[in-house]
């Protein structure tokens, strides 16, 4: 499947408001490579995207800037704009973004029933996901907790952040496809946070969170250099 045929109704839908905004573009292709619709290495074709959003060149090309800039996208002389595959920097990057809010946002963001009984419903999903070697389902709900994590401090801001984190975590996740271990692992951690936060017990949560994320960036990382020799 390619780019445009990843667009969505709601996409389509919202275009005749929008179509003047690269900001708008750059959202929706961020949200596709987020929920892993849009993989390292493919090819974004700006007619066939101009076309499918209904927008100007121009404004494509705007996105395609913003999201350079995210390094979500690489831009390839004569060849055109393709999802980004994040190298090692990259990824010591959305892990010092992430050791910086995602901890605080378990200390201090807003802990409601209903915000509980979302996380415990992901990790519940993650752990059936698990049981029947979903590994596409597994990334999802990681994906999905974690951005249920930034949502307890009601910032838009950081809310903003997190989804260009996430984009770029999708990209990395697919480095790690063919190691269905990595993902379930990480389940059980996920778990073990939600059970945490339902105990109220937020400073051990946030401590072991910042350990999850220091295990999960060493074991990308040498993945990483693995893969380079």
């Amino acid at each position: 499947m390619d780019a445009m045929q990843m667009l969505g109704d709601n996409e389509k839908q919202a275009r005749a408001e929008h179509a003047h905004t690269g900001s708008w573009v750059a959202g929706i292709l961020r949200s596709r490579i987020a929920e892993g619709q849009l993989t390292p290495g493919t090819r974004l074709s700006e007619q066939a995207l101009a076309n499918a959003l209904g927008v100007s060149r121009n404004t494509l090309r705007e996105a395609f800037t913003t999201l350079a800039g995210e390094s979500i996208v690489t831009r390839i002389p004569n060849r055109g704009v393709f999802v980004a595959s994040p190298d090692a920097d990259e990824v010591r990057e959305i892990y010092n973004v992430r050791r910086a809010i995602e901890p605080g946002a378990v200390l201090w963001g807003t802990l409601t029933d209903n915000a509980l009984a979302h996380m415990q419903r992901i990790v519940d999903g993650a752990l059936a996901a698990r049981d029947r070697g979903d590994i596409p389902a597994m990334a999802d709900a990681n994906q999905d907790l974690h951005k249920a994590i930034i949502a307890l401090t009601g910032s838009h801001t950081l809310e903003q952040l997190m989804a260009r984190v996430l984009a770029e975590m999708r990209l990395v996740f697919h480095a790690m496809a063919a190691m269905p271990d990595f993902h379930s692992r990480y389940v059980e951690r996920n778990i073990a946070l939600v059970a945490l936060l339902r105990d109220n017990r937020r400073l051990e949560a946030a401590h072991d969170l910042r350990d999850y994320l220091d295990l999960a960036e060493s074991e990308l990382l040498a993945h990483i250099a693995a893969d380079a020799h």
